[in-house]
């Protein structure tokens, strides 16, 4: 309430005037809460006036730092006075220290920002003496959430660039992949026969790995380095081809005699023998329950393990020894390689060859399904040949071929990249690393004093073994480790460092 007194009460029209000014308020006026910082509103509707209070809180934007945002204040008026253009500039210079701080955090010195920082930083230097800034409120520009001084678009563009964030994240750019040139591990194995058309060396899923020596087949567990004596055919016979199941423990041997025997390898017991070829077997092959053989008679043979009969159809095509034998990764086709020269393709129910390449000019026992392309195979041709080949069975076509300069003697794809591998005897006894489908070499790598006519694969894909007649077997690191795999599975195969020892 307001003092009784005799001075007249104040017009409304002065109130509307002045809404701001108010009458002094008794000393038993309720004080103004702390927190709040608007003045008391008055209203004067009445000749007693009396104080009302707002809740609404207004924020003070004194200390705001607009210019960092380049919403840029107006130019101040004329008569605008001295210490108001000193706090100014004084931001001006704080904001303009601050992104040159920003720039050399994100930058490189050898960067094409380099220029750029120390013109951001001679620009807010320079800034602290111009009267640009003022307290009053201007409109916001276009470079809102941007740096100050414009960046030209060719420097925009770098800044996206690897080499542009070596403070940030450092990252080196990635050259050819490098392929040791050197075997980690040595294998002795005596009696390792020096024959084109046989195939004496195969690797398990389970990471073992199964090698005919002699009239013996010898099991040398990968991860525990143990070797295992199989089995021995006795002083008239002799193994000619070994070849694990796709699942399991099963070992099929093809012996000098033309017998196929099936092996339980986690018993070490033999547990069917079938008698139906006349001459030796060289190759054999796996298909789920369905072993196919290849023998020196010409003919091909396939057994279910199911029936008891010794086989349940023959395929006949070829005018000589059948020395390769692979079934593709869907099991709808089986290649085939002869001592004729010929390349032949078969489906499951056919026995008569339903493709036929005939442009090698030597034997062919190199083959090999890719993992990665449906249809894709590659051949090799032998020393009078020396061709890798491609062929697509989907359209029956030939596809490309590359002179190695040396004889064939096998191939194998990578299931991690789209790489293959392939050994060579005469003249050269080296192992090649191929990018497919440029067929640039990776890597050369050498070492036997024989040709290279035994290739197998690790199962995960990283490392491959190879044999040759001086009696040794050699295990590479040639291909890399699966995107989705994170440790390394080196050390179950004996470690990096190398090794050797003897098989038996």
């Amino acid at each position: 309430m307001a003092s009784s007194s005799s001075s007249p009460s104040p017009s409304p029209s002065s109130s509307m005037e002045n809404p701001r000014s108010k009458p002094n308020p008794p000393s038993s006026s309720p004080k103004p809460p702390p927190h709040l910082s608007t003045p008391p509103r008055v209203q004067s509707f009445s000749p007693y006036s009396r104080t009302i209070y707002s809740d609404r809180f207004i924020p003070s934007r004194i200390g705001s730092n607009f210019a960092l945002f380049d919403l840029a204040p107006t130019p101040p008026p004329p008569s605008s006075s001295t210490a108001s253009t000193s706090d100014s500039a004084r931001e001006d210079f704080g904001s303009g220290s601050y992104s040159a701080l920003l720039r050399s955090v994100m930058f490189s010195p050898g960067t094409p920002d380099a220029a750029l920082q120390q013109r951001v930083l001679s620009s807010s230097g320079s800034s602290s003496s111009s009267p640009s800034s003022s307290s009053t409120f201007g409109t916001p520009s276009r470079n809102i959430f941007r740096y100050k001084a414009e960046i030209p678009r060719a420097t925009r563009r770098s800044l996206f660039e690897e080499d542009s964030f070596q403070t940030v994240s450092p990252s080196s750019s990635k050259g050819p992949r490098k392929v040791p040139r050197s075997p980690f591990k040595v294998l002795d194995a005596p009696a390792l026969q020096d024959d084109f058309y046989l195939n004496l060396v195969d690797w398990s899923s389970h990471n073992v790995l199964a090698v005919g020596l002699g009239n013996c087949v010898y099991l040398w567990n990968a991860c525990s380095s143990k070797v295992t004596k199989l089995c021995d055919l006795g002083a008239e016979d002799s193994v000619c081809s070994v070849g694990w199941a796709q699942r399991g423990n099963f070992l099929a041997v093809g012996t000098n005699l033309g017998k196929v025997q099936i092996w339980d390898a986690s018993r070490c017991k033999r547990i069917r023998t079938m008698e139906s070829h006349r001459l030796r077997v060289g190759a054999i092959a796996w298909s789920s329950s369905l072993l196919s053989s290849g023998s020196r008679d010409k003919t091909i043979l396939h057994h279910d393990m199911r029936t008891q009969d010794d086989y349940i159809s023959k395929l006949t095509g070829h005018k000589s020894e059948v020395c390769g034998l692979k079934w593709s990764y869907d099991n709808r086709e089986l290649a085939s390689g002869g001592n004729d020269n010929r390349l032949f393709v078969w489906n499951q129910h056919s026995t008569q060859p339903v493709l036929k390449y005939c442009e090698h000019t030597a034997a062919v026992k190199a083959i090999a399904w890719s993992p990665h392309l449906h249809g894709l195979l590659a051949s090799g041709g032998g020393t009078a040949d020396r061709c890798i080949r491609f062929w697509n069975t989907t359209t029956n076509t030939h596809l490309s071929c590359m002179d190695t300069g040396s004889q064939v003697c096998n191939l194998v794809w990578s299931k991690n990249v789209n790489e293959l591998v392939s050994t060579h005897g005469y003249s050269q006894n080296q192992i090649i690393v191929w990018r497919y489908p440029t067929m640039s070499k990776l890597a050369t790598l050498t070492g036997h004093t024989y040709r290279v006519l035994y290739l197998a694969i690790s199962p995960d894909g990283q490392t491959i073994v190879t044999g040759a007649g001086d009696e040794t077997l050699r295990f590479w690191n040639v291909f890399p480790c699966p995107k989705s795999q994170i440790t390394d599975n080196l050390n179950n195969i004996g470690g990096t460092s190398y090794v050797r020892s003897y098989i038996r």
